[in-house]
């Protein structure tokens, strides 16, 4: 099995007073060259935003990007006329395609918000903007793998213009589970959301990434109570 780990205390840090990020690939100030990305998976940073704090308008283009509340709320404004409030358990994704402006702010005045913002390369390029927003409930992702986001919509899910597929699990300690890829020229990419867990043998703990070339079929063993969000993403662009 082929794969590359990332543990949490070798990601790029950056505190910026009213941000505090940790960056698992390249982003802004922090850059290594062996950190470049997973395939299409470009970017994932778990940023802490403090209250009333955020991002002002600033633009994209050409890239898919998810945004994964994992707690408290964030405001969202765009210029595609989007004004919505994101909340742990939602997941957010817009296509930039041919461009967009958009703001992210914490919602709340009193509390931080952690958040994941994610980007990914897009399958055609210069497309017209897109957003969508789910809400995924959390039963339904406890000891069985939740498809959060696809290049369809399937089941309900935020689409994004990629053959790209991310779900989410909680796993109990001691249950097993196992993750069958979409498609077999993908690869998959672990972040371990929460707790102890081995994927194909290999031990990971809190904030650890991993990620998978060349298996199919990936198992999970819950060393504690879990929660891993797994992204399955083309390897080449």
């Amino acid at each position: 099995m082929k794969t590359v780990l990332h543990k949490a205390d070798t990601r790029g840090v950056a505190n910026h007073g009213w941000l505090s990020s940790h960056h698992t690939f390249s982003f802004a100030n922090y850059y290594n060259p062996e950190r470049m990305g997973f395939g299409t998976l470009r970017v994932i940073n778990d940023d802490i935003v403090a209250p009333a704090r955020g991002f002002g308008t600033h633009p994209h283009e050409n890239m898919e990007i998810i945004s994964v509340p994992l707690s408290g709320c964030l405001r969202h404004k765009d210029t595609m006329g989007n004004e919505h409030v994101i909340k742990a358990g939602e997941v957010q994704a817009m296509s930039a395609g041919t461009g967009l402006q958009h703001s992210e702010y914490n919602h709340s005045q009193n509390e931080a918000v952690n958040f994941l913002q994610i980007w990914v390369y897009p399958k055609r390029k210069n497309i017209k903007p897109n957003y969508s927003q789910k809400e995924f409930l959390e039963e339904n992702r406890m000891n069985k793998i939740q498809l959060v986001v696809s290049p369809d919509g399937r089941d309900n899910t935020v689409e994004i213009n990629q053959d790209a597929f991310f779900s989410r699990t909680q796993i109990g300690v001691g249950n097993e589970l196992t993750y069958s890829k979409y498609l077999k020229d993908n690869g998959v990419y672990f972040l371990i959301l929460e707790g102890d867990i081995e994927v194909n043998g290999k031990s990971l703990s809190t904030k650890d990434g991993l990620g998978v070339m060349d298996a199919d079929d990936l198992k999970l063993v819950a060393k504690s109570k879990a929660e891993v969000l797994i992204m399955e993403v083309p390897l080449k662009a």
